[in-house]
């Protein structure tokens, strides 16, 4: 079950390792153009268009993967079509709203963060960038296919159009408003790109099947709706305090405190796309044994999991707590250097954060999402005030420490919320077997 989450995983880095690669290119071209103000608008706009997409838009693949392999395993492609429709419908309205609601709002955000008029535009049209959200409908339906090639596949398109975009504008001579657009063409086309390779493989599984009749998608699918509530506040939750942190920040301190965060924070990324692609590759399986009965062959796997990515993680904390000045040299020039401790503080809370993604996923797997969004409540929003005081004490150097409270909270709190419950009785189904095996392509 270990090898089958890390060829999962492989296969899902393999992209991200590229796209890494692309990223770095582009992102030294940008800062070293920019430097820390301006980058940090560029930051800021960019932030706070996703933070707006990230609370209100949906996010559902675990929903589709769940109920779309049980369908699978009664053979009623049907269901699963309207299952997917259904999916789809909700995550585009969200959208949306979320558009309607950043839009709305750029005014504010350009006086909270000190934009300059000339990019208070450009924001407006900005709001387009929450397409890149709209992507976990045909997320799921790659996954519940077992296609981590294609997702792994899709996490290059963006990469690619900003280091193209990036190129022209720096040798026409542009500037902030050059890269802002390149920025929104890469949310765009990376939203847009993983439905175009989702849609062919859904047509194959569905076949031509009449979706007419049926009882509809919520007494279909028994406690869907429950599900997709607790499941989409644990990822929003979970994801929220790294969309918050840099709008604090930079509300707090300014653009150019905003973007040595960012600059700092996208060198620890390293760590924090592994964690990620673990979740990912680590909850089919993690999903599947519990399906089977096997909840002891589950906790061995959830435990070694995250001893595992807390291994793979030591080497790059130990890299940057020797070298954290010189690589913000490298990527940004002069000016970002006083990231440095900054740099250090974060990789160490991404580490830990690396180690919690497992226990988090089983506690889905185990249907007990409640205690993990507890969790994330917790962690990412009631540490938030913290981050506050830490940035009014020690500025930028504040923001890492936060980091590091957070990680290290997540880590130990999951790990003992799962360790205590882990053996609490769950009815499982013939059907809930078939289906996690269909999920991960496991016969």
């Amino acid at each position: 079950m270990l090898k089958q989450v890390l060829r999962n995983m492989g296969l899902l880095l393999g992209g991200k390792a590229v796209a890494g690669l692309i990223s770095l290119v582009y992102l030294v071209i940008v800062t070293r153009t920019l430097g820390p103000h301006d980058y940090g608008v560029l930051v800021l706009v960019n932030g706070y268009v996703v933070a707006v997409g990230g609370v209100i838009a949906f996010s559902g693949w675990h929903t589709v993967v769940r109920y779309g392999a049980q369908a699978l395993a009664d053979g009623d492609t049907a269901r699963l079509t309207r299952l997917v429709r259904f999916m789809a419908l909700v995550e585009v309205i969200c959208a949306v709203l979320a558009m309607a609601v950043s839009v709305a709002g750029v005014p504010y955000a350009a006086a909270r963060f000190g934009w300059p008029p000339e990019v208070v535009p450009v924001a407006r049209w900005y709001a387009l960038a929450v397409l890149s959200n709209v992507v976990t409908t045909p997320y799921g339906i790659l996954q519940l296919a077992g296609r981590f090639d294609k997702l792994g596949l899709q996490s290059t398109l963006s990469p690619m159009i900003r280091l193209f975009g990036t190129l022209i504008v720096w040798l026409s001579g542009g500037g902030l408003t050059g890269f802002l657009i390149v920025w929104l063409a890469g949310s765009i086309g990376e939203g847009v790109f993983v439905w175009l390779l989702a849609m062919p493989i859904f047509r194959q599984m569905r076949g031509d099947v009449d979706v007419g009749g049926g009882t509809g998608v919520r007494h279909e699918n028994s406690g869907i709706v429950r599900f997709l509530v607790t499941t989409n506040a644990d990822l929003t939750l979970r994801d929220l305090a790294p969309k918050l942190v840099p709008l604090v920040v930079g509300a707090l301190l300014g653009p150019a405190a905003a973007g040595i965060y960012s600059l700092a924070q996208r060198a620890s990324v390293v760590l924090q796309q592994p964690a990620t692609q673990l979740a990912q590759a680590a909850f089919p399986i993690i999903a599947r044994l519990i399906a089977a009965g096997d909840r002891a062959a589950a906790a061995r796997l959830t435990w070694r999991t995250s001893g595992l990515a807390l291994a793979a993680g030591t080497p790059f904390v130990l890299l940057f707590a020797f070298f954290s000045k010189q690589i913000l040299e490298l990527l940004g020039g002069k000016g970002f250097e006083s990231g440095a401790l900054l740099l250090v503080l974060l990789t160490m809370g991404r580490c830990a954060q690396l180690g919690s993604v497992p226990f988090s996923s089983a506690l889905i797997a185990l249907g007990r999402t409640g205690q993990s969004i507890t969790v994330n409540i917790i962690a990412n929003i009631g540490l938030l005030p913290l981050l506050v005081l830490l940035l009014l004490h020690y500025n930028i150097d504040g923001a890492g420490w936060h980091g590091l409270a957070l990680g290290f909270t997540m880590l130990i709190v999951l790990a003992l919320v799962f360790r205590a419950g882990k053996d609490e009785p769950q009815p499982v189904t013939e059907t809930e077997i078939v289906a996690a095996s269909n999920a991960t392509g496991i016969s």
